[in-house]
């Protein structure tokens, strides 16, 4: 977790704004792209939790008696 020193703006009695260090901002940044990556990997796990698996072993036994095509990926999160 990243600890924010920000400094609060107020408008009246109201507060407006929060103002903090831009070393922190990379860090708050950093952290909300973690989180984006650790909340697509959920989403996949559910979306693929029934799907057919097989064993490491299958795995390479596939691999070796087919070649995939160079640059295939994975659909992206988001």
């Amino acid at each position: 977790m990243v600890t924010v020193n920000a400094q609060i703006i107020k408008k009246g009695r109201k507060k407006e704004y929060a103002v903090i260090p831009y070393d922190e901002f990379l860090k708050v940044q950093e952290e909300l792209r973690d989180y984006e990556d650790l909340r697509c990997l959920r989403e996949a796990k559910e979306a693929e939790k029934d799907a057919p698996s097989i064993g490491i072993d299958e795995l390479k036994k596939q691999i070796r008696g087919q070649k995939s095509p160079p640059g295939r990926r994975g659909k992206e999160c988001g």
